[in-house]
């Protein structure tokens, strides 16, 4: 796996301050992309097992929240073993962090057994994450105003959720839940 860029204080792709790994490959090729480069797998740099503690070691700190991996996608076939072995040590080393995951794949359509994204690796991955957002950016469908998506086709999940009831269930990033105080 090759990826393009590691971000080690976003804000834009989840909740809190992050760290953000953007990989290299993605067959969607979304009209209107906002990274096109990273559609090709040879981009960038090779991921690593330094990179792996690069990206560990940054999110050490105590203010990042987590750990958001996007591209390109972390569901194309070739990637899916890195990721997997990377959210791994992440719950083993940092348990407290929270995982989220961006493609341009459908959770019930393309990810699940027997979906045409679905590897040896899939079920790993799906089980360590917490928040997917998924579906393919639609530049017809763009929406400045949406949290954490470009388009509104795309979903935030709530993967353990999701799992559980065998069925969708969509995560709500509000900061304040309804009856709290504002």
């Amino acid at each position: 796996m090759n990826y393009g860029e590691i971000k080690k204080f976003d804000i834009a792709n989840g909740t809190g301050v992050r760290v953000s790994l953007f990989v290299s490959g993605c067959l969607n090729h979304c009209p209107g992309c906002f990274q096109k480069e990273t559609w090709d797998f040879d981009y960038g740099k090779p991921y690593t097992k330094a990179v792996q503690d690069e990206i560990i070691k940054a999110m050490a700190p105590s203010f990042i929240s987590g750990l958001t991996i996007l591209g390109g996608d972390p569901f194309e076939l070739s990637n899916q073993k890195d990721v997997a072995e990377l959210i791994t040590r992440v719950r083993r080393e940092l348990p407290l962090k929270t995982i989220w995951m961006y493609t341009g794949y459908l959770l019930d359509q393309d990810l699940l057994d027997g979906g045409r994204r679905h590897t040896e690796w899939t079920d790993t991955i799906l089980n360590n994450i917490d928040v997917l957002v998924d579906g393919p950016f639609v530049e017809a469908r763009k929406d400045l105003s949406l949290q954490f998506c470009g388009s509104s086709n795309q979903r935030l999940i709530d993967v353990p959720a999701s799992l559980k009831a065998q069925e969708v269930v969509l995560y709500d990033p509000s900061f304040f839940k309804e009856g709290e105080e504002q």
